[in-house]
């Protein structure tokens, strides 16, 4: 029955494209004889937020980066959809689907939430390519699928390191979003390189929810409450995975007289202007890169399925100067890159 819709869907979709998608090119241009233009045809790539989509600051906001960049080098045609907190698998699967629907037949999905609705619905669209950011497992691989991959725990060692170099009270923190595997691979890095520099420093964790409630990526007043919590017991750092509820964790740090570490996005550009003077630094995840590469992919005709991991070594993961902040302790940073680079530390993922 979806088949038989989708020859209608796509009737109506290609005479709606114009009002729904965004095009680094304009409309096509007209030949001499008055007909469309030979040109080939554009890619066309779909990309699905997870949840606070294109505006988050932060995990988002870095694969849209990607997104733009390919959109301008390579003309791609574009349409956007995100995920709304407490949507049921369904609503991931319908989303994708409209996307192919719309003859958009390269899709990006945004999120380990993603895993289940992309392997199937690759499965059922063997001809579109796919590409899902954060996951590896058995239920998001498949033929036509590119995992995007990285190495958080190596990033969050580097500015666990920052943080315990920089902080007068040997008291740190930690705010992840939602207690996953994922999550919790940022926080094990982050305590490593912390531990790296002052073995018996003092390090506060705190989630805010629990999965299957993913909201803890978008709720602002819960990170500013578990960042306030953390400052007021003597942390003088706080970094936070936890999407687009860093945000209260910038307020609470501006209030506090603190500092605070961003994620995913270097957030001292980021986040709000008043905030941005307490973002000691944030760490680098390059998703913008994921995304771009599987785009290039694409164009360049050498699309490959299966995992590609983005680490330090690759440019995947690192650590934003920004605000001079960090200045005085970069080259001890970048030690320690080095040492991670080559083998001498290995960063636990959990």
């Amino acid at each position: 029955m979806r088949q038989v819709m989708k020859i209608v869907i796509a009737a109506t979709a290609a005479a709606t494209l114009t009002l729904t998608a965004c095009s680094s090119g304009g409309a096509a241009t007209p030949s001499a004889s008055g007909s469309a233009s030979s040109e080939a045809p554009k890619i066309k790539v779909g990309m699905a937020y997870d949840v606070g989509g294109r505006g988050d600051q932060s995990f988002n906001d870095s694969a849209a980066a990607g997104l733009d960049k390919a959109a301008a080098e390579f003309g791609v045609e574009t349409k956007e959809a995100a995920a709304t907190n407490g949507e049921a698998e369904s609503a991931r699967e319908e989303r994708l689907n409209q996307l192919i629907d719309a003859g958009y037949n390269n899709i990006v999905a945004v999120g380990f939430a993603y895993a289940g609705a992309v392997g199937k619905v690759a499965k059922e669209n063997p001809d579109v390519k796919f590409a899902i950011v954060d996951d590896a497992s058995e239920a998001s691989t498949g033929a036509n699928i590119m995992n995007i991959t990285f190495a958080e725990n190596e990033g969050s060692f580097l500015v666990g390191a920052a943080a315990a170099l920089k902080s007068e009270a040997g008291h740190i923190g930690f705010v992840g979003g939602v207690e996953t595997d994922l999550i919790k691979k940022f926080e094990a890095g982050y305590v490593a390189g912390a531990k790296a520099v002052k073995a018996d420093i003092k390090i506060d964790s705190k989630y805010l929810t629990q999965p299957p409630d993913f909201s803890g990526f978008g709720d602002v007043a819960k990170g500013k409450a578990a960042a306030e919590g953390m400052y007021q017991n003597g942390a003088d750092v706080v970094y936070h995975a936890a999407g687009g509820s860093g945000g209260g964790v910038f307020t609470a740090a501006k209030a506090a007289g603190k500092w605070a570490i961003g994620v995913d996005s270097d957030q001292a550009k980021t986040a709000a202007e008043d905030v941005r003077d307490v973002i000691l630094t944030s760490m680098l995840k390059r998703v913008d890169v994921g995304v771009y590469t599987f785009i290039k992919s694409v164009h360049e005709g050498s699309f490959k399925a299966g995992n590609t991991v983005f680490d330090l070594k690759a440019d995947g993961v690192g650590y934003s100067t920004t605000g001079g902040h960090i200045d005085d302790i970069t080259a001890k940073l970048d030690e320690y890159k080095k040492q991670i680079i080559d083998g001498t530390i290995t960063v636990p993922a959990k």
